[in-house]
């Protein structure tokens, strides 16, 4: 392979993705990752409807099929009193998914995919490489520096870098760019076996101040996570098992639900879970997926996003590499177009956010859904990150809904 014109920090699905797309634009590529794969990783494991139309992208829809990705056609959704919304993503209508059910898949299997399908092309993969730091020229990034499986430093230099290593990215904070969020709240999730009944939907428990999520990832094995405030949880460090199985029964309508569960994986603790990334001023860098921020998993959005922003990269990327100019200017329209591609659910991440930290409001909310069809159908379309979320406004869903 020839020297890289563009180096990936990290193998997960924005990595991958980026990787992917940027060589089958003739770009030489150099992925890098600081773990040996397969991997576990934190996560919800859910990709919506529309994330389907990126995976034929990628092409890699049929593999994550042929692997056994199960078929989500909705969530089901209960309220702090009780009072249980079955929504399903809508299949009529002006706005269609790529598809009309989302994608449950474990991590690894899903990793694995496509960091398969960038071996595959001019993509050069190197595990158990850790950035630890970036080389710059003046006001530009000119390549990274960190230390192989053996403890020895490297460098590798190309025209452009770009950020895909997650919460802990060694790009973003070697740029100083990671801010706290206000939002102080920790994740808790394991594989339980022992639960069935999910008739091709999620499920989500609202119980203020926390949530919990239910998701089928193979015959048999459901992600299971809790959501908490992280206050809530520093008293009990270092008894964290104790803790999860604690707080799930204090889950009124999730407990019963559980009864009968089995551990089938470690239990694996992520918080805060939001934080805030400033946009790069240098040039010859990019940031996609976590490593651009996070802000809470409540509808699903990570890995949609790790493969959205991936591909508004490359767009922006592959241009400015074809005019051979990487400066910060001609890399600004990737943070104008995230922010037109992502801020509109953000929104409505947010809303939902401050109703399921509110009991009394939760269950006006949930009962107010569960009177209004339409409303509830608009709602899953936008989760489903096929309907824009400023459909929810336009006269016509809101005549029907009031």
């Amino acid at each position: 392979m020839s020297a890289p014109e563009v180096v990936v920090v990290g193998a997960g699905p924005a990595g991958s993705a980026t990787a992917i797309l940027m060589a089958e634009r003739g770009w030489p590529v150099l992925l890098l990752d600081k773990a040996e794969f397969p991997r576990p990783k934190i996560c919800g494991e859910y990709l919506s409807p529309e994330g389907a139309r990126l995976l034929d992208r990628l092409g890699v829809l049929k593999d994550v099929d042929a692997a056994g990705a199960q078929p989500l056609r909705g969530m089901r959704i209960v309220a702090p009193d009780g009072t249980a919304l079955e929504g399903s993503y809508p299949t009529t209508g002006p706005w269609r998914g790529y598809r009309d059910y989302g994608l449950a898949i474990p991590r690894e299997v899903f990793d694995r995919i496509l960091l398969e399908r960038a071996r595959g092309l001019p993509v050069e993969v190197r595990e158990r490489h850790r950035v630890t730091g970036l080389l710059s020229e003046g006001a530009r990034v000119t390549g990274v520096t960190g230390e192989d499986a053996e403890g020895r430093p490297f460098e590798a230099r190309a025209c452009l870098v770009i950020g895909a290593d997650g919460r802990a990215s060694a790009v973003a904070r070697s740029l100083g760019l990671v801010r706290p969020h206000r939002l102080q709240r920790l994740a808790l999730i394991q594989d339980v076996e022992g639960v069935a009944g999910f008739e091709g939907r999620g499920e989500i428990y609202v119980d203020p101040p926390d949530y919990s999520i239910l998701n089928p990832v193979a015959p048999g094995l459901v992600n299971l996570s809790l959501v908490v405030p992280l206050a809530h949880a520093r008293p009990y460090r270092g008894r964290m098992e104790a803790f999860f199985q604690a707080r799930l029964k204090q889950l009124r309508h999730l407990a019963p639900r559980i009864a009968g569960m089995t551990p089938a994986g470690p239990l694996m603790v992520m918080g805060p879970l939001a934080y805030r990334v400033r946009e790069p001023r240098a040039g010859g860098v990019l940031l996609v997926g976590d490593a651009a921020g996070f802000f809470d998993p409540f509808t699903g959005e990570g890995l949609f996003t790790a493969l959205r922003s991936a591909e508004i990269a490359v767009e922006v990327g592959h241009a400015a590499l074809a005019r051979g100019d990487l400066s910060a200017g001609a890399l600004a329209p990737y943070a104008a177009a995230r922010r037109r591609a992502f801020r509109d659910k953000e929104w409505v991440t947010r809303g939902l956010q401050f109703v399921i930290r509110r009991r009394s409001l939760a269950n006006r909310v949930a009962r107010a859904l569960a009177a209004r069809p339409a409303l509830l159908d608009a709602l899953m379309g936008v989760i489903g990150d096929f309907v824009p979320p400023r459909e929810l406004l336009r006269p016509g869903i809101l005549r029907r809904s009031l």
